[in-house]
């Protein structure tokens, strides 16, 4: 892992971290990794919130090139400030990882200081990986344009800033005695510089390209800009593929999409733009948001959102939320909105009985619609981006969305090809 490789002296840093560069193994080993997933308990959440979240984080594994074979799950007020869970679960874990020597790692559901993690590996003897630097792995293994290589190693040198301490807990005046005065401290200043010094140089990077992206949006003003929002791996691309007949990368994995893609589509001789952006999921950290805003610009300056659900999914109206909750962030949560239901096949596959009526699947859509929309306050559709399903009916959707707005915004400009 990217940050199991960082208690080794930073000064090498400068050279970069050369991420996505072809040739390179990117994330984890390309063999498939043994893993241990860990999560807690809190206080407001029960034992199905965490084995929801451990699903999710066992995917997140997966897509990084990990396979977990066990899970430990502890209910705790707080985590343990040194150890994350507390010493009878640390000794636990410990015994089966000494049985199972093939295990490489130990995920935690949440983030870790740079100490526990230095504990945790002294006392584990395997890697230590939380949550953020999973996902950062996943980032940096995905990105593939300037703009996504720039934006996680900035997110990448903010999650390690903290962090440093704790990595260089070898080198701190512990024990008093000859031999143990300063160099630990000057280490850290000198690593804590490096970093700060790349962030900046990151930062100035970012401002540029997000000029040249500015000049590149101005060509645009003129036309309605429609963006795909949601959770990750709802079939955002797979839909952008379908309405725009374009080839953009879609695969069964979180976070398949880094970089936005645009693309110029026109129904009814009416023309739009309509942009795939990143997914978004829970417990996204927050340096994340910070270094991919730039990305996200095409979701605060659109004029229609296309909001996309995994419809089959159990935790659908849980994903919708956190959605909410990162556009309320970003300030684009008042934007006229298209509540997309996808993946309706597979609903009715997980869902119905197998000889259950066709009149009694409408009624039961239906009123699942009429819920959904009264409680989340959006217009919606139940489509299947793979097998078509409803699609005209969503283009005739869009299409009304996007005619007001021209009418809204160019009332005196008639918009056709």
């Amino acid at each position: 892992m990217l940050f199991y490789l960082m208690s080794n002296n930073l000064n090498g840093m400068e050279q970069g971290w050369n991420i996505g560069t072809a040739g390179q193994k990117k994330g984890l080993a390309q063999k498939i990794e043994p893993v241990i997933l860990v999560g807690i308990v809190q206080r407001n959440q029960t034992e199905d919130m965490i084995h929801e979240y451990l699903d999710e984080l066992e995917f997140l594994a997966l897509t990084a090139g990990a396979k977990s074979v066990k899970r430990y799950i502890q209910k705790m007020d707080s985590p343990n400030r040194r150890t994350f869970v507390g010493k009878g679960k640390l000794e636990e874990i410990a015994a089966y990882l000494e049985e199972h020597e093939e295990i490489t790692a130990v995920i935690f559901d949440d983030d870790l200081s740079g100490k526990q993690t230095n504990i945790l590996e002294e006392t584990l003897k395997v890697k230590i990986i939380d949550r953020s630097s999973l996902i950062l792995d996943i980032f940096a293994g995905r990105a593939q344009t300037a703009q996504a290589k720039t934006q996680v190693e900035l997110a990448q040198m903010q999650y390690l800033l903290p962090r440093l301490r704790g990595l260089w807990t070898h080198l701190e005046r512990q024990r008093g005695g000859i031999g143990m005065r300063g160099p630990g401290e000057k280490e850290i200043e000198t690593d804590r510089r490096i970093v700060r010094d790349k962030i900046s140089q990151l930062k100035k990077r970012l401002e540029k390209i997000d000029q040249q992206n500015m000049t590149r949006r101005k060509t645009r003003d003129k036309l309605i800009r429609v963006a795909l929002v949601g959770y990750t791996n709802v079939g955002k691309s797979t839909l952008m593929n379908l309405l725009t007949k374009s080839d953009v990368f879609a695969e069964n994995k979180l976070f398949a999409t880094l970089d936005t893609t645009v693309r110029k589509v026109a129904f009814d001789r009416t023309p739009f733009l309509l942009s795939d952006t990143v997914g978004f999921i829970r417990k996204l950290p927050h340096h994340l948001i910070e270094s991919f805003k730039s990305t996200l610009d095409e979701v605060r300056e659109s004029d229609i959102l296309l909001h996309v659900v995994d419809l089959a999914h159990p935790q659908h109206e849980d994903h919708i939320r956190t959605v909410n909750k990162t556009l309320q962030e970003l300030d684009a949560i008042d934007k006229p909105t298209l509540m997309v239901y996808n993946k309706i096949d597979l609903y009715r596959e997980r869902n119905y009985d197998l000889y259950l009526e066709d009149q009694a699947k409408e009624e039961i859509e239906s009123g699942l619609k009429q819920r959904l929309e009264g409680e989340f306050g959006q217009e919606s559709v139940l489509a299947s981006a793979l097998s078509k399903e409803n699609v005209d009916v969503l283009r005739e959707k869009m299409m009304k969305m996007v005619k007001e707005q021209y009418h809204h915004r160019y009332p005196y400009v008639a918009k056709q090809w």
